[in-house]
């Protein structure tokens, strides 16, 4: 039997293992202010339960999503806007199905900033932003 490799986790505590890239789309899609959160842990690297992203939805239906590649000095976030018009989750679903898949470039065009409780990544949003 094989060993899985990735476990998604609602914020209902609904588990997915091996999730495909259609369903990690549709559970940032069924998202929504009741249910804000979804993690995806990879299984198959060490240390266990340090290698992951997590994606929250904010008030403003913008999105906060971290990884973490190992220790603390390997968490990284981003502010990812809501886009216009219709509520989609394509700018979300691409970052974190790249990661899933392990997709050279999955980083790209988002501005990744290390990890802080003292500063949540919530600084770039333009409400929130002090700049």
């Amino acid at each position: 039997m094989a060993t899985q490799a990735l476990r998604a986790v609602e914020a209902n505590g609904t588990t997915w293992d091996d999730p495909s890239e259609d369903q990690l789309h549709d559970l940032l899609a069924d998202m929504n202010l009741a249910s804000r959160f979804v993690i995806v842990r990879r299984l198959d690297v060490e240390p266990a339960d340090q290698h992951y992203m997590q994606v929250f939805l904010n008030d403003d239906l913008s999105y906060q999503v971290e990884y973490r590649e190992g220790g603390p000095d390997r968490h990284f976030q981003t502010w990812v806007p809501r886009g216009r018009g219709v509520f989609t989750v394509e700018p979300v679903a691409e970052v974190l199905q790249g990661w899933a898949c392990g997709r050279p470039g999955w980083r790209e065009g988002h501005s990744w900033v290390p990890w802080s409780p003292a500063e949540p990544c919530s600084r770039h949003h333009p409400l929130t932003s002090t700049r």
